[in-house]
């Protein structure tokens, strides 16, 4: 049961809202906390929220509390003992092999975060629980004080997570990861339409994630969220470098396989063939925690800045950006933000999936390596097209992606789910 924002009148009242996840929401260092720091932010405007969330050790937890503490009433984070890279990861990995439980749910099956859930749901009556991600559907969520009526579940999808875990099983980078992938997908498919189905709303990124969602739960109830930029934040600034005519970025948290995967084949396959036609053209990587399949591809026309605090710069100086993504799901963040601040983006299909852009005005779209670097050429060679498209780009963004709208229509939908189960 797809919905679409027109269907339902915004009113005035507060909602109530428990945001739940496996991850905190800010500060937003890449395209989840993104996410859900955009929508939460808006929604803070109108509504009451409070934050469950855990805390892996790659994150500062005073700095997300503060961070949070801006919008949120309330802000209860748990630190994850088995949000740990390294060795720690690689056993929960080998343990999850004989479980039943896919990787994904055994890593946050933390009975800390169920206790406080239990203490905060039972202290006050919430309208809307909001998980991020299916992979705390273990979690029990339908609680309130006695007497009181139980939460509505809408659960943020962020992608198909288990079709994205398929994905890897055919195309991982080693025997080993795509057998490891072949059998966690399967477990993780199960949790993952089993929580889509208890929910009372489960909304998506793109209409072709909401479509392969309705193929397996056709009566779901359903909605497309996209994602989304601060159109304010993000935006073509006096102060910024000009465009310098030779810059091609590609930018990304570089510790997820479909950026690692992204980046090795525009490196190998596609930037050689623009480093000949343009011998000052310079390839800059933006993005934290690249593995070393990636620090190895550094040299003299190639550079990996790691994390940088302000995109801003970097983008604007661009002459294009690129998004080369061979695997997914979801809608990208990167291009959203990359529209906002004006810049012309050369895009695989998939990697625009999602996004409502004419190729050729708003963006250009090429999915084989000699086609998407002749694209590249172009817009290098001709500064007055990728000007064009830029702002093309920018006017897209801000009409129709900007979270203030994307709130908007989820406030939407939490009306309809509440309506329903009035």
């Amino acid at each position: 049961m797809a919905w679409r924002p027109e269907a339902v009148s915004m009113k005035p009242d507060r909602l109530n809202i428990l945001c739940l996840s496996q991850m905190p929401a800010s500060p937003p260092r890449f395209g989840a906390q993104a996410r859900m720091h955009g929508l939460m932010t808006q929604l803070a405007r109108r509504h009451d929220l409070t934050a469950v969330m855990l805390v892996d050790d790659e994150f500062d937890i005073d700095e997300c509390r503060r961070a949070m503490q801006v919008y949120c009433r309330d802000v209860v984070l748990v630190q994850n003992p088995y949000g740990r890279n390294g060795v720690a990861k690689r056993l929960q990995q080998l343990r999850s092999l004989v479980s039943t439980r896919s990787f994904d749910r055994l890593r946050v099956t933390v009975p800390a975060l169920q206790q406080a859930l239990d203490q905060v749901l039972r202290a006050r009556r919430f309208d809307i629980v909001n998980l991020e991600f299916p992979y705390l559907g273990h979690c029990v969520v339908r609680q309130a004080p006695r007497g009181e009526k139980l939460p509505s579940l809408v659960v943020d999808s962020h992608e198909i997570a288990y079709d994205l875990a398929r994905q890897f099983a055919v195309a991982g980078a080693s025997v080993g990861r795509r057998l490891y992938a072949g059998a966690n997908w399967r477990k993780l498919r199960r949790e993952e339409l089993g929580i889509y189905r208890e929910a009372d709303g489960v909304y998506l990124c793109s209409a072709e994630d909401e479509q392969r969602l309705l193929e397996q739960i056709p009566r779901a109830r359903t909605a497309v969220i996209p994602n989304a930029a601060d159109v304010d934040y993000y935006r073509p600034r006096p102060a910024d470098p000009p465009p310098d005519g030779r810059t091609v970025v590609y930018f990304g948290l570089l510790s997820t396989v479909p950026n690692i995967d992204a980046v090795i084949h525009f490196v190998q396959e596609i930037w050689p063939r623009i480093a000949k036609a343009n011998p000052e053209a310079r390839c800059k990587i933006i993005g934290g925690r690249p593995p070393p399949s990636l620090l190895a591809l550094a040299g003299p026309r190639v550079e990996l800045t790691g994390f940088v605090p302000d995109l801003r710069p970097h983008l604007a100086e661009a002459a294009a950006v690129v998004v080369p993504l061979r695997l997914g799901g979801g809608t990208r963040l990167k291009i959203v933000e990359a529209m906002a601040m004006g810049k012309a983006i050369i895009s695989t299909t998939l990697g625009a999936e999602g996004i409502e852009a004419a190729p050729g005005r708003d963006i250009l779209i090429e999915d084989q390596p000699v086609a998407f670097a002749e694209a590249v050429n172009r817009l290098l060679a001709e500064p007055s097209l990728a000007a064009r498209i830029g702002q093309s780009a920018r006017r897209l963004a801000v009409d129709r992606y900007a979270w203030s709208a994307a709130a908007q229509a989820l406030e939407g939908f939490y009306r309809r789910v509440l309506e329903v189960g009035s």
